[in-house]
């Protein structure tokens, strides 16, 4: 089934992606860094993908997904290893950055491939099997870079996750067929954003989207602070964020039926609601049971809405602007990305971390309340 093949190329790239961000976030700390400057790297792994979606999107447009998925995975192979072969922290921003951009090419490229295999019908099923896929490689991920960490270290944990785009490298080299894209489409020399953000559809699947991935980000970056900060080990941090992975993938294997029975924005609005509680009772979880429990129902929250959000936005996409229109999501969300970490770093570090997730609860539950007035607006 080609579908798997595709789902498992881009969960390679994923899970380097995403254990290299927990590798990091807790070698930095132990190379004496502060949660200031824990947020600064967080933030390198978005910064240029913010600037650069666009323009990357509309490349993969012109030319197909195949080379830069190449060239990406190269990429990704040689950042994880980076800090293995020179462990100081002044490596760990050359490695955030390459990571970043190599990982926005994987990941716009491997959107237009999943939206272009089958036939429309099939979109929601291809995304959902994608979403999948990102839900695998977040649940293992953290929990081998956590184990890679207590047995071998910090510098050692890195060339281990450097191994798995390097297979994904080596499976798409051997590929001899061309992969799905989008069918390509002569655009207007005045075609840009504006044109984009004119669309109803496609702004609000970008305000959701950003929101979402907001409290998608806090959590990624928030978790392992919050973690060493009440003595966790990083095992134990790995295991919290694995369980948050595994939730996401719990909920993404029934989506399709979901989706099949619901409206849209009704799975949108639950995602906000839910995801808004477990973001106010999160402070007053203080071991690894509560925190546990409540990652899991994060996921769940988090988790459902990503299908259903590319799925709007590839069907509100001019044709042969499908790519653009995920790459201008993506420097949105690479937006988030950069801020996230910058802003609740440093007020963490001001004012404890409640009130960043206290913050985050209510912007949360507006979303909701935004998307309950879009299940009543007339279709």
């Amino acid at each position: 089934m080609e579908i798997l093949y595709f789902v498992v190329l881009n969960a390679l790239g994923h899970l380097a992606f995403v254990g290299a961000r927990m590798t990091t976030t807790l070698f930095a700390l132990e190379l004496g860094a502060s949660e200031f400057t824990v947020g600064v790297l967080m933030s390198l792994f978005a910064l240029l993908p913010m600037v650069l979606s666009v323009s990357a999107g509309r490349l993969i447009d012109r030319g197909g997904p195949r080379r830069p998925l190449v060239l990406s995975l190269a990429a990704l192979t040689v950042g994880s290893a980076l800090p293995f072969a020179l462990p100081y922290l002044w490596v760990l921003y050359i490695s955030a950055t390459v990571l970043g951009v190599s990982f926005m090419y994987v990941h716009i490229a491997m959107n237009s491939v999943f939206g272009a295999h089958g036939s429309a019908e099939e979109r929601a099923v291809n995304f959902s099997w994608l979403a999948l896929g990102f839900s695998i490689s977040n649940s293992i991920g953290p929990l081998v870079a956590g184990v890679a960490i207590d047995a071998l270290g910090h510098a050692p944990a890195f060339a281990i996750l450097a191994l798995f785009p390097l297979i994904g490298l080596i499976l798409l080299w051997q590929r001899k067929r061309p992969l799905p894209r989008p069918e390509h489409a002569p655009l207007s020399k005045r075609a840009g954003i504006r044109d984009l953000l004119r669309i109803p559809g496609l702004r609000q699947t970008f305000w959701v989207s950003l929101l979402l991935a907001t409290g998608w980000d806090l959590f990624t970056f928030i978790i392992p602070l919050y973690g060493a900060r009440i003595g966790l080990s990083a095992a134990a941090i790995g295991t919290i964020l694995s369980t948050f992975a595994i939730a996401t993938l719990t909920v993404r294997l029934v989506m399709p039926i979901f989706v099949k029975r619901l409206k849209q924005w009704v799975v949108i609005f639950a995602a906000c609601g839910v995801s808004g509680a477990c973001y106010l009772l999160f402070p007053l979880a203080q071991s690894v049971p509560p925190l546990l429990l409540l990652s899991f129902v994060l996921g769940l929250g988090l988790g459902s809405a990503q299908p259903v959000i590319m799925s709007l936005l590839y069907a509100a996409s001019p044709p042969g602007r499908q790519g653009e229109a995920v790459g201008l999501r993506t420097s949105l969300l690479n937006g988030s990305h950069t801020l996230i970490p910058l802003v609740s770093g440093a007020a963490s570090t001001a004012v404890g971390m409640a009130p960043v997730f206290w913050v985050l609860a209510a912007l949360l539950l507006g979303g909701a309340w935004f998307a309950r007035r879009q299940v009543k607006s007339p279709a």
